[in-house]
């Protein structure tokens, strides 16, 4: 089992999952659809939470009362938290400016820039991933065991699965295909990346579980699934070729949820904790006395595997195509890249 779900407070646990996923799949509709949707959630929005955000320092570093107690100052102080909001924020407005052709959005240059935004994404990640196995190492040097303590008052078990995963990671970054191309779609509601197909997308998606399982523990249930499935969903059913851009959106609105709402993950009915936690609880003040990383380990070697097969299919075909794979697209055989450019403008 990857997540500890039993008990009276399954069903509370389970509905948070269906009220998540529900919920990312339609804000991505509102964001997707209009301009003034895209301009809501990505421009109005993230600015007023800058302002909320610098306020709330300014006023802890003061001491004001208010601001020491705010659940973002307590529970997600974390560099990462912030570096992923922004940079996923980021991703979404580049987006907006190819499908709706803003300013450098018409240029052929700046159709790369989905590539660079993902590739600073999974990086971000990466050197997270890293960090905790350095922690964890450190950790059994000092104390016997792997366990340390985040930032944000979680107890991470940092260990062999950060580094396989964190390489995995890596490899991803070339799974990325047919970096140029990129469409907007006939209804100006999409951008579109054909050969960013199923290969990239279940080797991303094993990739970036595996991470939110080894260092968000306390959020995996919900940004590691329910956030993975959702722009997946939408891929498979009716968007296709628009992965990337569901996958920004819904990122960058579900990062803004959680550092404005920690405790719907950390500390309310519907808070779900992976069978990392043994002991079956997860306080900070307390160091844990046992932990189940099997499952850690277990996908991690999954998602590295992933990548190298799909890695290794991107080669085979390059070579049979006699092509660049990343100034080409090399799956246009595949039913989604065909699927994708029927929609797309060209």
């Amino acid at each position: 089992m990857l997540f500890q779900i039993y008990g009276d407070g399954a069903g509370w646990q389970l509905l948070g999952w269906v009220l998540v996923f529900a919920g990312l799949v339609l804000a991505n509709e509102f964001a997707r659809r209009t301009k003034i949707g895209g301009l809501i959630c990505f421009g109005a929005i993230p600015a007023i939470l800058t302002v909320y955000f610098i306020a709330i320092y300014i006023c802890a570093a003061n001491g004001a009362e208010w601001a020491l107690n705010n659940d973002t100052y307590v529970h997600m102080t974390s560099w990462f938290h912030y570096a992923k909001l922004y940079a996923a924020t980021a991703g979404c407005i580049g987006f907006m400016m190819l499908k709706y052709k803003w300013g450098i959005g018409k240029t052929e240059w700046f159709k790369v820039f989905p590539f660079a935004i993902v590739a600073i994404n999974i990086l971000i990640a990466v050197v997270s991933d890293f960090e905790s196995g350095i922690r964890g190492f450190m950790a059994m040097k000092e104390f016997g065991d792997r366990w340390w303590l985040s930032s944000e008052n979680v107890w991470l078990y940092g260990g062999w699965w950060n580094w396989v995963n964190g390489i995995a990671g890596i490899l991803n970054i070339f799974c990325m295909t047919g970096w140029w191309g990129i469409y907007t779609s006939k209804k100006h509601d999409d951008m579109l990346w054909p050969d960013m197909t199923w290969c990239f997308i279940i080797a991303y998606d094993l990739w970036n579980f595996e991470y939110t399982y080894n260092n968000l523990t306390t959020h995996a249930f919900y940004c590691g699934v329910a956030l993975l499935l959702a722009p997946t969903f939408a891929n498979m059913f009716w968007n296709k070729g628009g992965w990337i851009q569901n996958r920004a959106n819904t990122l960058a609105l579900w990062c803004m949820f959680a550092q404005v709402f920690p405790l719907f993950q950390d500390a309310s009915r519907f808070s779900v904790i992976p069978a990392l936690y043994s002991d079956g609880f997860m306080d900070a003040a307390v160091r844990p006395t046992s932990a189940n990383p099997t499952m850690q380990g277990v996908i991690a070697v999954i998602a590295l595997a992933a990548n190298v097969i799909c890695l290794a299919a991107i080669i085979k075909r390059a070579k049979q195509q006699k092509k660049n794979p990343y100034k080409n697209e090399i799956f246009t055989d595949q039913k989604d890249f065909q699927e994708a450019m029927a929609r797309a403008e060209v």
